[in-house]
């Protein structure tokens, strides 16, 4: 019974996943039907926020989108795919996270699968669509256009982190292992 109660609290989380990459790809799918690439499809805020068409074949910042197409596809689509699959493997096999961490694990996993669909379907590459305006920090005009499954790796991933600290802090500054003595 232990067994099937542990095997459920794995496997709601994962309802997180399928809600981001199914987010993710409907939103692109709204931009690529209604907005031209390299164009501005709406702004709000005056230029604060733009939705714009953008396609990057590179990772973030477009970094790597200058590779041959093989290595590009190696690096940038088979890679991350392994890894999420290892990621998965750890998730079912591990019983410490807490239950914030498990949600914010198959967050990271949703926005890297809604990003790995791209690199595999879309010729194109990675379709972008949020604009936001950083008025000249760190010398960019405007930050690095993203969407939804960026989106949900960074803000899982912070809160992650976050969560991790926090455990760690928890346990006086030291990750604690229990210790099980038989008898």
């Amino acid at each position: 019974m232990e067994k099937i109660k542990n095997l459920s609290e794995k496997l709601l989380p994962l309802v997180l996943t399928a809600f981001i990459v199914a987010t993710d790809q409907i939103t692109k799918i709204i931009i690529v039907k209604t907005i031209p690439p390299f164009s501005i499809g709406k702004s709000f805020f005056g230029d604060l926020l733009r939705i714009v068409h953008v396609s990057n074949l590179g990772a973030a910042f477009s970094m790597g989108d200058n590779l041959p197409n093989i290595l590009r596809r190696l690096l940038l689509a088979v890679l991350p795919l392994v890894v999420i699959v290892v990621v998965l493997a750890v998730y079912f096999r591990n019983d410490d996270f807490t239950r914030l961490q498990r949600w914010m694990v198959c967050g990271i996993v949703g926005g890297g699968l809604g990003n790995l669909i791209d690199r595999f379907f879309r010729a194109e590459g990675v379709v972008d669509f949020i604009d936001v305006k950083f008025f000249g920090l760190f010398g960019l005009e405007r930050w690095p256009t993203f969407n939804v499954a960026d989106s949900a790796v960074v803000v899982c991933g912070i809160v992650l982190v976050i969560s991790f600290l926090v455990t760690i802090n928890k346990n006086g500054g030291t990750v604690q292992e229990e210790v099980h003595v038989g008898k």
